[in-house]
């Protein structure tokens, strides 16, 4: 073959190099990764059998394990027995684990035993790039994602699911009893063949139906009236398409604004935002040991006791507040319309009017005043304003910090771009690192453990990308 590349012959004898460390490069990833391990207190961390024991079959070094699993986690090598394989011909993982090969089982057992160690890794090397100063900035995004679990759509039920599915099935018994009494005045030989298929169809239905009673039974158990059948951790949850939805995990995650790092990152399983703000922002402050953070959010988790707690707690919130009021879209105006008046502790309506104080109730454990004015009787807005005798205005004990932050973000409006340009990367990097299934695993405690290494895999990737491996390392061994 002339004017080509010509490749040596296979039969033909080959010097390869003589020590295992040549074929490593000095600014490959695993020797980060070897240095930050190395450099861990594995025993402080949780993870058992540091130590060896006096008798039995020897044991793998967690060490070891845990490597395998941060290399595998940062090149897309998620499953256990793909991992063994691995070590078996993979050079850098030969040089990483010095050579071992510890079996499939061996590798699933440890993430499923240790999860709360390995968790413990992930918060170690946020540590470690807090005392590389790489949070410099006191600006954290924050947002959630829907992660698919093991547990495929047809085998989760809700109310409104198993309210189809029976309808489907009542349907389905009524048409093959229509067939049942067609069949009867056809041909003898005919009718006999159609109505033994259509009697098994009906036997089949019956047993589809009590089976479908007793997920029911369960069902009507559960807190949040829904069961998963496969992972019982999962939950159905609505997504950004109009009528669609999956099956899995709600991820929240908190990130730095400058260097795009996960700060802090937590599993759940509810389907909405709104009560994760505090928590999450709570996590980021003590992860990154900024006193006086920022945190933007969108308007998911806009609820007026997780803008208090952040308040109290000296955390500065931007995020915009939803137009939920249904008077807006019956043509009336929005509470909008109504400016607050502190001075005097009264509201001004579009007519000029004054809205004066009232009373004082409480409705779910919140105490809200309510304003209205005398003269709603004689406007001549009032056909825009209320369907009722006055338009009422009630005012939370603490609006005036929904106010502000709501001002906040009104004279810094670029804060919802920067959250945008922040928070949507990660998530759309590890949801392509882990493919179409997303989670491999079941329940809350090893699908947490699973997120935690694709966010350790997703921080030590891109630190590598900011120092280098070897600045990275020397950090490490510090």
């Amino acid at each position: 073959m002339k004017r080509f590349v010509v490749g040596e012959a296979r039969n033909q004898s080959t010097l390869f190099p003589a020590l295992l460390d040549d074929f490593i490069a000095d600014d490959n990833p695993v020797r980060a990764i070897e240095a930050f391990i190395e450099g861990l207190d594995l025993r402080g961390l949780g993870f058992k059998g540091v130590d060896p024991h006096a008798t039995g079959r020897p044991a793998y070094h967690p060490a070891v394990l845990l490597k395998l699993y941060i290399y595998g986690y940062l090149n897309r090598i998620q499953s256990s027995r793909r991992l063994e394989r691995e070590t078996q011909r993979n050079v850098e993982l030969m040089w990483l684990t010095e050579r071992l090969t510890p079996d499939f089982k061996t590798v699933a057992d440890f993430r499923k035993n240790y999860g709360e160690a390995i968790r413990r890794v992930c918060r170690e090397f946020i540590v470690l790039c807090q005392r590389l100063e790489l949070f410099s900035q006191a600006i954290v995004t924050i947002d959630g994602s829907k992660f698919k679990a093991v547990n495929n759509r047809n085998r989760n039920f809700t109310a409104t699911k198993m309210k189809c599915r029976l309808e489907q099935i009542e349907e389905s018994f009524n048409r093959y009893l229509g067939q049942l009494d067609a069949a009867d005045r056809e041909e003898p030989a005919l009718a006999e063949a159609r109505t033994a298929h259509l009697k098994d169809k009906i036997t089949k239905l019956r047993e589809e139906t009590a089976r479908l009673q007793s997920v029911e039974e369960a069902r009507l158990q559960s807190p949040d009236q829904q069961i998963s059948l496969t992972d019982p951790d999962s939950r159905s949850m609505a997504t950004s398409g109009r009528g669609t939805g999956t099956v899995g995990y709600n991820v929240q995650t908190a990130v730095d604004s400058k260097h795009h790092l996960i700060v802090a990152h937590e599993v759940t399983n509810v389907g909405h935002d709104r009560g994760q703000l505090f928590i999450m922002a709570k996590q980021a402050r003590e992860a990154t040991g900024i006193k006086e953070l920022e945190v933007v959010a969108d308007r998911g988790y806009f609820k007026g006791e997780e803008i208090l707690s952040c308040h109290k707690e000296g955390i500065t919130t931007y995020l915009p507040k939803p137009m939920t009021s249904p008077n807006q879209a019956k043509g009336l105006f929005p509470r909008e319309a109504f400016r607050y008046l502190p001075e005097i502790n009264e509201y001004s309506c579009p007519a000029g009017q004054r809205l004066t104080w009232r009373y004082v109730s409480e409705e779910n454990g919140q105490k809200l005043d309510t304003y209205w004015s005398s003269s709603c009787v004689s406007c001549s807005l009032r056909e825009k304003c209320t369907t009722g005798k006055q338009r009422r205005i009630r005012r939370w004990e603490h609006e005036d910090i929904l106010e502000a932050a709501q001002s906040r973000l009104n004279w810094n409006p670029e804060m919802m771009r920067l959250r945008r340009q922040t928070v949507e990367h990660p998530f759309g990097t590890l949801k392509a690192w882990m493919g179409a299934t997303h989670f491999m695993t079941k329940q809350f405690k090893n699908v947490s453990t699973e997120m935690s290494l694709h966010v350790l895999a997703y921080n030590l990737k891109r630190v590598i990308k900011i120092l280098g491996v070897n600045e990275l390392m020397r950090a490490a061994r510090a």
